[in-house]
């Protein structure tokens, strides 16, 4: 079992590298934000959060990966 690092640092850093393997083919897919998060049923703003690297719930993280077709397990290495 590993320690956590004494600083939260790390886990912003999780969620900014979360953010762009959802912005990336999101973009490479020539989808607009709006593409997604009606396709999603989230809020708009919510995308923009994930996408920002945010805190966001792991229901929405599931459905955005879905739409995009991008595997929950790619985006948490």
């Amino acid at each position: 079992m590993r320690d956590l690092p004494a600083d939260g640092a790390w886990i912003d850093d999780r969620r900014k590298a979360i953010g762009a393997a959802i912005r990336e083919p999101r973009r490479s897919r020539r989808l607009t934000q709006d593409d997604v998060w009606m396709a999603a049923r989230v809020n708009r703003w919510t995308l923009q959060r994930l996408e920002a690297g945010e805190e966001v719930t792991l229901s929405t993280l599931l459905r955005v990966a879905h739409v995009l077709d991008v595997p929950l397990a790619d985006l948490v290495r």
